[in-house]
């Protein structure tokens, strides 16, 4: 245990160092504080600079709180998780690039420890940094549109919070496989483009697929529980975390003992 806690406290101090603990939350912040303000002055915007027809602007209302959040939830996934795919996809690809991770393995450090370690701080920096986004979002709904209940909001996040640590696992086992780090921000996008689309127009046959978990987190804003197979998509889910971090463990070992041999 205090291998893995020195691990992780390496992972924290060289994020901090290339800065990903400010830019990072800072986008997030950024994302989660706009969307309340633009949803709440647009009607304004369009009616003083869009060059519409007296009242047209009327057919743009203040949307609901519930609303607001999940569209808070949209820029999240869209330029929220550019930001952590190009953040975290040199995670281990990089590490073995630069033969960074030579000099920790030469040392009795577990293969196991190391991606783990990995894993838990580009969850905990994902998780924070949504937080500290949606945090403003709520804030400035609760200030500029209306409250939603406490609990939907709780819910609704952790769902989500799920989908933001399905992907950052994505990330990290991609980048124990391949070397090259764009090759893993590629495939990690079309990975979670290719579970959110299908998801969108096929719900009934992808009930167990990851990428409905951000309707979920809709439907917990509006009405406070999930979509039909909310539990069967939660399930999968964690499963396939769990899959995809012991793979990477897997493939890891595979490859450094290989090094190792030759």
């Amino acid at each position: 245990m205090r291998q893995w806690i020195i691990l992780f406290k390496k992972e924290v101090k060289e994020s901090i160092r290339n800065f990903k603990w400010i830019w990072i939350p800072v986008v997030f912040i950024l994302l989660g504080l706009t969307q309340p303000v633009v949803s709440y002055y647009l009607p304004d915007l369009l009616e003083q600079f869009g060059g519409l027809p007296e009242g047209a602007a009327a057919a743009f209302p203040v949307p609901t709180g519930s609303q607001v959040l999940a569209e808070t939830l949209g820029q999240f996934s869209q330029i929220g998780l550019l930001v952590l795919v190009l953040a975290f996809m040199g995670a281990v690809a990089g590490e073995r690039n630069n033969g960074t991770n030579i000099m920790i393995l030469v040392k009795p450090v577990s293969y196991a420890s190391y991606i783990s370690a990995k894993w838990a701080h580009m969850v905990l920096l994902a998780l924070v940094s949504f937080t500290a986004g949606f945090i403003f979002s709520v804030y400035y709904t609760f200030l500029l549109i209306e409250s939603v209940p406490a609990a939907h909001i709780i819910q609704g996040a952790l769902v989500y919070g799920l989908w933001l640590t399905f992907v950052v696992t994505v990330v990290l086992t991609l980048s124990t496989i391949i070397k090259s780090p764009a090759a893993v921000a590629f495939l990690t996008f079309g990975v979670t483009i290719t579970l959110s689309l299908m998801s969108s127009l096929l719900p009934e046959i992808m009930t167990w697929s990851p990428g409905m978990l951000s309707s979920h987190s809709h439907s917990f804003f509006m009405n406070g529980y999930g979509n039909e197979g909310f539990w069967l998509s939660l399930m999968c889910t964690i499963l396939m975390i769990a899959v995809m971090l012991s793979l990477a463990i897997y493939v890891f070992r595979k490859k450094e003992m290989a090094v190792h041999t030759t």
